[in-house]
């Protein structure tokens, strides 16, 4: 009789302080026995659990409760009172964290190889955030935490981790979508890789609140070649290419000293070269035929034309007052004689 009088009784159950880095914790009960009629207080982002021998019993949301048969009927029925639990009893309580664990990083540690429609078999990066809480603490406790006294969700992110990684090359390789339209795809890439993550995440217990992926990323070398393959496409048709960057030239040439002279040889040598490579076109498509004319003499300008060209160069600014007075003096000097 002293013995039982001496035993301390718990009247109230709850997890008033908890730390936000836990998502378990057990209710210190030890060889304290829990009174018929105590009260348990579960607020809100918690749920508690009633543990009998290892066996799982009752589960309570957010609210406050009075233990009696009612209450607890999974765990009356375990315990097969005879007394209509009007004695104390022994059962260990834990309580869960239900909010939502925001912003929790995931990433490749080592490239993921998938096929893509248009590189072939390429390696990716990539990395991202998510978020998760715990939806089923008695699957948790059985799959995940156990009968530990307290679980963080630091010893879980490791394995959440994983397992994103492990789902990415599957939704990278099932999504069709090339690499190329990724970057614009990343919100359906984002939900494709969430639905599989979502079933797995639901194994343990948990439910995947949100997933988004926010870098994808090629090896060195591929991405080297994919820049020069953007610059071409960037700088198009080549002769088109040519003549722009020539006539962006002729302005600076003409500022230089000697420049109309330099820009009239440069155009020179390459008309020679275009002359010389239709002369041989012509000769391979007629190899028979023998020139009959040699050293013939470019007809003379007409002054007055060359005076009107020297005028729209100078007016253009292409040459300056000075080239222009020396040229005209030496078109009139052709002309007067």
């Amino acid at each position: 009789m002293f013995n039982f009088i001496k035993k301390q009784f718990i009247d109230v159950i709850q997890w008033p302080n908890p730390d936000d880095s836990l998502l378990m914790w057990r209710f210190p009960i030890a060889d304290e026995e829990i009174q018929n009629g105590a009260s348990l207080t579960v607020r809100e982002a918690q749920m508690a659990m009633f543990v009998d021998e290892g066996v799982t019993a009752d589960v309570f949301g957010p609210g406050r409760y009075t233990l009696n048969t009612q209450t607890l009927p999974v765990l009356t029925n375990l315990k097969n009172w005879d007394k209509l639990f009007e004695s104390p009893f022994k059962s260990d309580v834990y309580f869960f964290n239900t909010k939502q664990q925001l912003a929790r990083k995931w990433g490749t540690s080592q490239p993921v190889t998938v096929r893509d429609a248009e590189f072939g078999a390429v390696q990716l990066r990539s990395f991202g955030m998510y978020s998760y809480r715990i939806s089923d603490p008695a699957k948790f406790f059985k799959e995940v935490s156990g009968v530990a006294a307290q679980y963080s969700g630091v010893d879980l992110e490791n394995q959440l981790r994983n397992i994103a990684v492990t789902q990415l090359a599957a939704a990278f390789g099932s999504s069709g979508i090339p690499f190329l339209d990724m970057a614009a795809n990343q919100v359906l890439l984002s939900q494709k890789i969430g639905e599989l993550l979502g079933a797995e995440f639901a194994k343990l217990g948990l439910a995947l609140e949100n997933f988004t992926v926010e870098s994808i990323t090629l090896p060195a070398s591929i991405q080297a070649a994919l820049d020069k393959k953007i610059s071409m496409g960037v700088i198009g048709d080549l002769g088109r290419y040519t003549q722009y960057q020539t006539a962006e030239s002729i302005p600076l040439a003409a500022q230089n000293e000697g420049g109309l002279a330099g820009i009239g040889a440069g155009l020179g040598v390459g008309a020679g070269i275009g002359q010389a490579m239709a002369g041989a076109m012509a000769g391979m498509m007629q190899p028979n035929t023998q020139q009959t004319q040699q050293n013939v003499q470019p007809a003379a300008e007409d002054p007055q034309a060359k005076l009107v060209k020297l005028k729209s160069l100078l007016d253009g600014g292409l040459i300056s007052q000075e080239d222009f007075d020396k040229a005209k003096a030496e078109v009139l000097k052709q002309l007067i004689g």
